[in-house]
């Protein structure tokens, strides 16, 4: 954009601007022109000059058609608008000024080599289709600047076979059928360029260029062409013409319907295809049809399917071990000692329990607690452990895996030299550049929106909104930890004095804790889906007010702000739980209070693990029911109420692009919250598995679902999503790789502080024999007694003292390791307990070391890129080099061949005069 003083815009204008620049449209300097390397077609209109339109043309009753009425040229855009001159006339100047931007932004496009045929609908008079079509020189130079690769010609090393080809006559049901997805000839490719046509692999011009890589370099055009220009204020860009209501909608064509074959000769039916072989819900057990959907959606849309289904298919191995330690655990639910001896009427039965809050509260058998302690074997044991070690180790197998497996993708897929010089800058930074600086890569001067200091201020706001809301979040934790208490209290006081015999099969099971947790849960889930409604929005604001560069820069700054917040709002409850709730409660004589008012909770017996287990699985599956009904049943209601307002002129040939009008439009951010949703639950697999064995079934079920879900959703619902080139997942990479580590962490924490694990082995492989126990041998007969300390209820403060008194009751018992009352220390930590903390502690750092150095070993050992990958590379960047030294060699002796036959002649010419001048 030449001129230090030039000014483009994006943001609409005041009300009194625009009819004041109504005067001015027309009037555009033929020095405002765009950066050659963005838009190399672009020609400024001249003052005066005629603006051209788009060519009106009937609908040909060609309901499949993918080309404009000539039969030749195919579509590749459509732009939707509403014809301003059957407006009413009251709001008839802003009508005209809509169509006065139209008007140019479409002159603008036919400038720049673009051409569009208009038109009517079938259905209703005032809608109009712009056809937008991509002429081969159009196509081959902005191929160029979007470095795309084409072919140059096949591959000719041999294929890897597979380790499964002797079990093809099995295997072969769970692959898409070869005679509806044929495999596609694989090529070597190179970045195309113009000037060395020859040389690419071209059998036909009409095929060279798929479908997906002409929608995106057509919308890379309509995102950068100008519709309108005031002196040096320029404004452009489709998306800004969609929020002002100028156009209606800008998509590229489904090939045909989803469940109907074209019968156009030239449509290759890739909709079809892709819906019977995967979408539908007949085809769940088949591998998804990666090569189809990377080249009809494009490599973004392939590498997040492509992810979703290794993710799946790793999860199938955890949730075999994770459901064989759930059986584990349930077969072994009757020969736990320490359970029985809770169920025991003659041990259970007899030990008194203190209150667990204040006054309201009354004295407990500990009996009552049976069923939660039989249910909790089911998780807390030796089973669990090996899970939770496993667990870490299968993550870090995931990750280095999936590498290789993207990397075998980027080569498939051409992007493996996808570097940030190849991706164009969004147009909405593009049209804040008014600052000049010198690339400290190129050292050529080019502009930015913003200085050194205008870029860390916005960063800083950026941060100190984001820690704003987190703050917001942890205040919400906190309101929720003081209603736990005031329900506890409140259950306590009810449950304890009732004799619910309404709930007699439920009975054993409505214990003040699992009443509190359930309720508290489900407000903790209410609680998380408004908040991430309200920050939704403002990240998305705050990383369009940081104006990142690239689309990739964009979508990673976006990420990292939504993942760290809704990281705190799904997990705090969790991590509440598992190392917060009954770690600082006191003792029944000096409870411990929360804002000097709410006594702490404590856990049951048992341990805070079935209740860590409950949260778990109320936020898993609630969100897995609310994802569902957001993905699925909000854009089949839309369609459906969409179809029946139109059903009155059912009866009508409808054209392709009508048809896909009637569709929803795919969100901007739709594939972020696809793996929002599918890291979020990650996260809930490995950091807190070892409370939860079955987490990993319930995923792989959700993400089965969730597969053909997304599919269906994406072929049936929305208009085609316009094509993107990714390398990879993006910032969703270091965000697992976060998780994979913290998660050693939390398993090992878990288990030596919310689980009841290591108290357990320390009785019986210490305290059960002599010195401090009286049996001969190893056993955890006594581990409930050990593990129980006593209170004297005559120690009760006037404040905390129940209101009840109960008769022959001099003390009571509560869950800690404490010298009894009359002890010269009575109700200090006895040796026990200390006993307990340095074998948790040892517990933690043995086992994060071992863990953490066999990830280290495994990701050492797994290289990123397999070896047949790496070689193929090598042999597609040696052809490149031979084609680009055989095309220099070439020019260079072009040139020189003329000079050099000149200098030939000039020689013969002087010999000539010589011989003359001899004979004179």
């Amino acid at each position: 954009m030449n001129g230090n003083n030039d000014i483009c815009e994006m943001e609409s204008m005041t009300e009194t601007e625009e009819m004041e620049g109504d005067m001015e449209m027309g009037i555009i300097d033929e020095e405002v022109v765009y950066p050659e390397e963005f838009l190399p077609t672009y020609h400024s209109i001249k003052e005066g000059a005629t603006v051209a339109k788009a060519l009106l043309a009937e609908f040909n009753d060609k309901p499949d058609s993918l080309f404009f009425n000539d039969g030749v040229r195919r579509i590749d855009f459509i732009l939707v608008y509403e014809d301003e001159d059957k407006k009413e006339f009251e709001k008839r100047h802003t009508f005209q000024r809509r169509k006065r931007r139209r008007e140019y932004f479409e002159a603008s496009l036919m400038k720049m080599g673009m051409e569009l045929e208009a038109t009517q609908s079938v259905n209703d008079d005032q809608v109009m289709f712009v056809k937008v079509h991509m002429p081969w020189d159009v196509l081959c130079t902005y191929a160029e600047v979007l470095h795309i690769k084409l072919p140059i010609q096949p591959n000719d090393l041999s294929a890897q076979t597979s380790p499964w080809r002797f079990f093809s006559f099995i295997t072969k049901y769970f692959y898409p059928s070869e005679d509806m997805i044929t495999e596609e000839a694989e090529f070597f490719t190179a970045p195309f360029e113009k000037d060395r046509l020859e040389y690419f692999y071209i059998r036909d011009r009409d095929v060279f260029f798929t479908p997906s890589m002409r929608s995106r370099m057509a919308f890379y055009i309509l995102s950068r062409a100008p519709y309108e220009i005031r002196g040096s204020r320029k404004k452009f860009g489709i998306t800004k013409l969609l929020d002002g209501g100028v156009y209606k909608a800008a998509y590229p064509l489904h090939d045909c319907r989803f469940n109907i074959k074209s019968k156009d000769d030239g449509c290759p039916n890739d909709r079809f295809k892709l819906y019977e072989e995967w979408a539908h819900p007949k085809s769940f057990y088949k591998m998804q049809p990666l090569d189809l959907i990377r080249k009809y959606y494009g490599e973004k849309i392939g590498i997040y399917f492509a992810w979703l289904g290794f993710y799946t298919v790793m999860l199938a191995l955890a949730a075999v071990v994770g459901l064989g330690c759930f059986i584990y655990g349930y077969k072994t639910q009757e020969t736990s000692t320490w359970s029985k001896e809770v169920c025991d009427p003659e041990i259970g039965g007899k030990i008194v329990m203190c209150p667990q809050c204040d006054r309201e509260c009354k004295y407990w058998k500990l009996n009552s607690t049976c069923e939660a302690s039989k249910k909790l074997c089911i998780f807390d044991n030796f089973g669990t452990l090996v899970f939770a070690v496993f667990m870490s180790i299968w993550v870090t197998l995931f990750l280095e895996f999936w590498k290789r497996y993207q990397a075998e993708l980027e080569y498939q897929w051409d992007t493996v030299e996808f570097l940030e010089q190849e991706q164009p800058p969004r147009p909405e930074y593009e049209a804040k550049c008014i600052y000049e600086r010198k690339n400290p890569v190129t050292g050529v001067k080019e502009k930015v929106p913003y200085t050194a200091c205008g870029r860390c201020f916005r960063v800083s706001i950026g941060i100190g909104t984001v820690l704003f809301w987190v703050l917001l979040i942890l205040a919400s934790i906190v309101a929720i930890t003081v209603y736990r208490l005031a329900a506890f209290f409140a259950f306590s006081a009810r449950l304890r004095a009732q004799d619910l015999k309404e709930l007699e099969p439920l009975k054993e099971y409505v214990t003040p804790q699992m009443a509190t947790s359930v309720t508290a849960s489900l407000i903790s889930f209410i609680v998380i889906m408004i908040l991430n409604t309200l920050y939704e929005r403002v990240a998305i604001w705050i990383t369009d007010f940081e104006l990142p560069r690239t689309k990739t820069d964009y979508e990673n700054s976006l990420t990292l702000k939504m993942f760290l917040f809704q990281f705190v709002n799904y997990y705090s409850s969790c991590f509440y739980i598992a190392f917060a709730k009954g770690k600082a409660v006191g003792f029944p004589g000096d409870p411990v209070y929360l804002l000097g008012k709410y006594r702490n909770e404590e856990c049951d017996p048992g341990g805070c693990l079935i209740e860590l287990t409950t949260q778990l699985s109320i936020i898993m599956g609630g969100k897995a029911i609310w994802n569902n009904i957001q993905e699925v049943l909000l854009p089949w209601l839309k369609n459906v109420i969409f179809r029946h307002c139109k059903r009155a002129h059912s009866e009508k040939v409808i054209p392709r692009w009508e048809q896909d009008y009637q569709l929803q439009p795919f969100s901007k951010l739709g594939l972020f919250y696809e793996y929002l949703e599918m890291v979020i639950q990650f996260g809930f697999v490995t950091l807190f598995v070892a409370s939860f064995p079955l987490a990993p079934i319930l995923a792989l079920v959700n993400n089965l679902f969730e597969i053909r879900v997304d599919a269906w959703k994406i072929t049936t619902q929305f208009r085609r999503v316009v094509p993107e080139k990714a390398q990879d997942i993006g910032a969703w990479q270091p965000i697992l790789q976060g998780i994979a580590i913290l998660a050693v962490a939390t398993n090992a924490m878990i288990i030596a502080f919310t689980s009841d694990m290591i108290p357990r082995l320390v009785y019986y492989w210490s305290f059960s024999v002599y010195p401090y126990g009286e049996n001969s041998d190893h056993t955890m007969e006594g581990y409930i007694n050990t593990s129980l300390s006593i209170f004297n209820i005559e120690d009760f403060s006037n404040f905390s003292r129940p209101l009840g008194v109960v008769p022959n009751i001099t003390t009571c018992r509560y869950r800690d390791f404490r010298f009894p009352p009359g002890h010269p220390r009575q109700y200090e930590y006895n040796v026990y307990y200390w006993h307990v903390i340095a074998a948790k502690m040892a517990f933690i750092i043995v086992v994060e070391h071992i863990v953490y150095l066999t990830k280290f070993i495994l990701s050492y050992v797994i290289p990123d890129v397999p070896y047949a990958v790496k070689e193929q590379i090598k042999r597609e960047k040696y052809l490149t080099q031979v084609i680009l030294h055989e095309t220099n060699l070439k020019l260079v002796t072009k040139r020189l061949k003329p000079a050099h036959d000149e200098t030939i002649e000039e020689s013969k010419a002087a010999m000539a005069m010589e011989e003359m001048d001899l004979d004179f």
